[in-house]
């Protein structure tokens, strides 16, 4: 096991190294410049195309709105409370800057992996529309390029046992268990109970119950964070300075932080920034591929605002707390290190919102993932392996609830770096389709 633990760390190393951060970052860099930086110029449009499409026009299956509620169920989890903890351990206040530089690029990814998996979606046997990466990889590109898109499938459905499943799992029983005293198992059999009641649904369950969640969820801890943020608006400014200083200059030791160089700050950043947001992955087109809308364009300006708002917002307010509070200096990290920050501003209250927030966050997750390997699943076996997968899905709920993941974590992560390969591969080939219909869109309408 030692062995196989080595390899794995290894290989992790290789693709969550320079090389995949700099094709994560170059791609929707390359994507911002062809789309003439569309989407940050576009966003406000975005927002309105979300607001109409509350109910949705043309074929799918539900609508643009829950398809967005859906992907945020995914990516809106432990690493926007965790996650931006554990950068700003490692890489000190900067990390925030990258992170923030991964969400802008970002927001072109998310767009593209939209528009192609509405545009080149199909319909199963079930008359359900279904797309992503594997099929705009197998419409877009040709059967010659089939494996890729089977590639894909395998990485995202091995890859959503851990990151979205078992390691979901175990942070809500550790969150509940720290701090309510319930046990893990009893966490772990409640929550299988709950998942196997919204998917026997479907994805209009999942959507559903999304697009109640996911909104109450990410408000209520937008807005405990903007009190701690008035609370100690003092601090504010130094706050900041402290992200776009160390963003450039290498970060002292300090209390219990150890001390980061300028390359920790853009590695974590750039890393965990991708964790949390998923842009690039190519998760998150496989939920809005069963909007019911009739434009890819205009689904695509619903999608960026997916990053827009896991990272620009909930994340910053994460990070931003941390920072303020002064917590990014005691030697905590993960988790820990969020709940001290809220709890450090607001005594006896803090330390719930975290667990509360890890609890709902990281349970959605659960379901947004579920719905991503189901689809994988089924382009790799067809229909007929729906119901057994899902039963697996129930069956690791209560296993990850109580295992130690370690293990699961390493190998899940490098998961995610697989899965993404593909993916960039065929929005870089597939860019020209993404400029096209962007450019035909827009025209008719300025």
């Amino acid at each position: 096991m030692d062995l196989i633990t080595d390899l794995i760390n290894q290989l992790n190393g290789i693709v969550w190294g320079p090389v995949m951060l700099t094709l994560i970052l170059g791609t929707g860099f390359f994507l911002m410049v062809g789309l003439k930086l569309m989407p940050v110029q576009k966003l406000g449009y975005g927002f309105r195309m979300l607001w109409q499409g509350r109910d949705g026009k043309g074929e799918g299956d539900i609508s643009p709105f829950n398809a967005l509620m859906t992907s945020l169920s995914a990516t809106i989890g432990t690493g926007n409370i965790a996650g931006v903890a554990t950068a700003i351990f490692m890489g000190g206040p900067g990390a925030l800057f990258w992170m923030w530089c991964t969400a802008l690029v970002g927001m072109a990814t998310k767009y593209a992996e939209a528009l192609l998996a509405v545009h080149f979606r199909e319909k199963d046997e079930k008359g359900n529309h279904v797309g992503g990466p594997m099929f705009y990889i197998r419409n877009g590109l040709g059967t010659k390029w089939a494996w890729l898109g089977a590639s894909f499938a395998i990485f995202g459905a091995l890859a959503g046992f851990g990151i979205g499943n078992t390691v979901q799992a175990n942070s809500v029983a550790d969150a509940l268990n720290s701090k309510l005293g319930i046990s893990h198992l009893a966490s772990g059999i409640t929550i299988a109970i709950l998942t196997a009641l919204v998917l026997i649904g479907g994805i209009r369950r999942i959507a559903t119950v999304a697009g109640k969640l996911v909104p109450f969820m990410a408000i209520s801890y937008v807005l405990a964070g903007l009190v701690v943020l008035t609370l100690k608006s003092a601090e504010l400014p130094d706050a900041i300075s402290l992200i776009f200083t160390h963003a450039f200059t290498p970060t002292a030791a300090t209390g219990g932080f150890a001390g980061a160089a300028v390359w920790a700050a853009i590695r974590f950043g750039v890393a965990r920034g991708i964790f949390s947001n998923e842009a690039g992955l190519g998760s998150a087109p496989i939920a809005h591929a069963a909007a019911r809308t009739d434009s890819p364009v205009r689904q695509g300006t619903v999608a960026m605002l997916g990053t827009f708002i896991d990272t620009i917002i909930v994340c910053s307010i994460t990070g931003l707390v941390i920072i303020v509070s002064g917590a990014w200096t005691s030697g905590e990290n993960g988790a820990s290190l969020t709940s001290m920050a809220f709890e450090s501003a607001l005594p006896g209250v803090g330390g719930y919102i975290v667990t509360f927030g890890i609890a709902i966050f990281a349970f959605t997750t659960l379901l947004g993932w579920s719905f991503y390997g189901e689809k994988c699943v089924e382009y790799l076996f067809g229909i007929r392996s729906i119901m057994p997968f899902r039963i697996l899905w129930i069956i690791a709920i209560p296993v990850g609830a109580t295992a130690q993941l370690d293990f699961i974590w390493l190998l899940a992560d490098t998961l995610n770096a697989l899965m993404a390969l593909p993916n960039l591969i065929a929005l870089l080939l597939l860019s020209p389709v993404v400029f096209k219909l962007t450019k035909d869109y827009f025209s008719v309408r300025n």
